[in-house]
């Protein structure tokens, strides 16, 4: 990937979405709610604070979960990323 975020911003790439519910019902895309669950695919170096650095604490391969309404949408090649800000994760998924 040649995306390189800033400071403490991770890049995600999201889940696709469910197509058909537990029960067999197939879900039209207009109904189709974004997930917020997805992958880190790249990580910035961290933040300065009192002039030391912290570094951020998710790492490339993890699985996330972040704010519904977080971050920036970005399309890079034939994907569709995400942009956000560390504090917008609000669990690692193991």
């Amino acid at each position: 990937m040649n995306i390189k975020p800033l400071g403490d911003r991770v890049v995600l790439e999201q889940k696709e979405a469910e197509e058909t519910t537990k029960s067999g019902i197939i879900i039209p895309d207009s109904a189709k709610e974004k997930p917020q669950e997805a992958v880190v695919v790249a990580v910035g170096p961290g933040k300065y604070s009192d002039g030391k650095l912290e570094p951020v604490s998710v790492k490339e391969g993890d699985m996330v979960i972040y704010s519904k309404y977080a971050g920036t949408q970005i399309k890079y090649g034939d994907k569709e990323y995400t942009i956000v800000s560390e504090s917008d994760i609000i669990a690692k998924i193991e």
